[in-house]
């Protein structure tokens, strides 16, 4: 599986979370006598791994093509894999543009080592993994008995999958971070959907009262017992846990609808499908607007989109109000950013694609709220200048922002800028940006 945190893609094989191990109790209701074992597997774990093909492959309606491979590994093993994926996937120029991405929407602080950060919380997460360039899984030795049994359950799951299609599809896709996550929750959330199933012999919304969403709770509320996770910030934790709470929610609301679907022919193409499977299970799926930017005005540091998801994540994390921030994400239909130098420091330009002018007009009310929580204008030097009735624009903090909600090839969009107030007015050239409909 490959590393859910931020979608960097440092890792092919998404970790099992450690909390996994409180899910076991809930395979006892089940009363399941052992499955038939699959003839041929004859390494590490055997009577688990041949038991877990065959509950798996009647599970899933998939059949592997050909016997896995398991291996164990250590705990500094899984660190140097893990080190070793960061310095062949991504650059240190691309990190410290992504973090100072998430550092001028003001998600992480300025003094978090983002590659460090990650270093430690996902050698604390995995229990185990499946790397698709080799095509083995691997569990760590250290882990427990009942982390280990479903930790091979969960691998097995992706090493069917690449049999199946090219995990590393996921890995080669490059600035379209929302893609990228919603292709990685399909991936992992049918690893979690199958590995209950196997573990209660079925749907466990259908085996027990509230089922999946006491599943949710326990995943979720475990994560508290680990030190790395506890002190992770909100972005963080939360997309760690996005591929496995609302993968799995995506992948059970599609073998509702869809029974004998695959899962990947073709991938949900945004985190809003994610979140609302009807967008993609609809006659026409709701596709989102690809937006270029055109040459920006200075040397770009980053560039990729939040989606729905994340834009969701960026109004929580300044206002702490859910019921808001679900509101003032819902409607969207594409964005796009670009962080550039400033002298010494940054600026960013983030413009998004709405549904209709209302849901643009919503969301811009949302963010005027942000800035004034987040920047607070009235407590300093500088105060919200309103150009126009769509147009409006503060100096806070050293900082110059702009909120302006216009039109775009008719389609209804609010730019968002954050520069240093010494810097040149402007970071996207509007004259220059492109929106390719679905």
């Amino acid at each position: 599986m490959s590393a859910p945190v931020l979608r960097l893609r440092p890792v092919t094989s998404i970790p099992v979370l450690r909390s996994s191990r409180r899910l076991a109790p809930l395979a006892l209701v089940a009363a399941l006598a052992c499955a038939p074992e699959a003839p041929g597997y004859e390494g590490p774990y055997r009577s688990k791994v041949r038991e877990s093909i065959v509950e798996i492959e009647e599970s899933s309606g998939l059949a592997f093509k050909k016997l896995p491979v398991l291996e164990e590994r250590t705990r500094d093993q899984v660190r140097e894999f893990l080190e070793q994926q960061f310095t062949e996937q991504i650059t240190p120029l691309e990190m410290a543009g992504l973090q100072e991405a998430y550092r001028r929407f003001g998600m992480l602080s300025d003094t978090l080592d983002l590659r460090a950060f990650m270093l430690d919380l996902l050698t604390e997460q995995v229990a185990g993994y499946y790397d698709p360039a080799t095509k083995v899984l691997y569990v760590v030795k250290e882990a427990p008995a009942d982390m280990r049994d479903i930790t091979i359950t969960h691998e097995l799951v992706h090493a069917l999958q690449d049999q199946h299609t090219p995990l590393d599809s996921v890995q080669s896709l490059k600035g379209d971070n929302d893609r990228a996550v919603a292709m990685q929750a399909v991936i992992e959330g049918q690893a979690v959907y199958e590995q209950l199933a196997v573990m209660v012999g079925g749907d466990i919304g259908m085996r027990l009262p509230n089922g999946w969403e006491q599943v949710k709770e326990v995943i979720r509320s475990g994560q508290g017992s680990s030190p790395k996770f506890a002190a992770a910030p909100t972005l963080l934790q939360e997309t760690l846990l996005f591929p496995y709470l609302n993968g799995a929610s995506f992948v059970r609301a599609v073998k509702e609808q869809r029974p004998g679907a695959r899962m990947y022919g073709p991938f949900a193409a945004s985190t809003e499908q994610i979140m609302h499977p009807e967008k993609f299970l609809g006659e026409t799926p709701d596709l989102p607007t690809r937006l270029t930017l055109g040459a920006p005005r200075a040397a770009v540091l980053h560039e990729d989109n939040l989606g729905e998801f994340e834009t969701r994540l960026f109004l929580y994390e300044h206002l702490r109000d859910l019921n808001t921030a679900v509101a003032g994400a819902a409607g969207w239909d594409g964005d796009r950013y670009q962080v550039v130098a400033s002298g010494n420091s940054s600026s960013i330009g983030w413009l998004s694609v709405w549904d209709s002018p209302l849901e643009a007009a919503e969301f811009r009310d949302v963010m005027q709220r942000l800035i004034e929580k987040r920047f607070k204008p009235g407590d300093s030097r500088g105060a919200a200048t309103k150009v126009t009735g769509d147009d409006r624009r503060w100096t806070a903090k050293g900082r110059r922002l702009r909120l302006h909600t216009l039109s775009i090839d008719g389609r209804p969009v609010v730019l968002y800028e954050d520069t240093p107030e010494s810097a040149p007015v402007g970071v996207i050239a509007l004259d220059k940006v492109t929106l390719r409909e679905p």
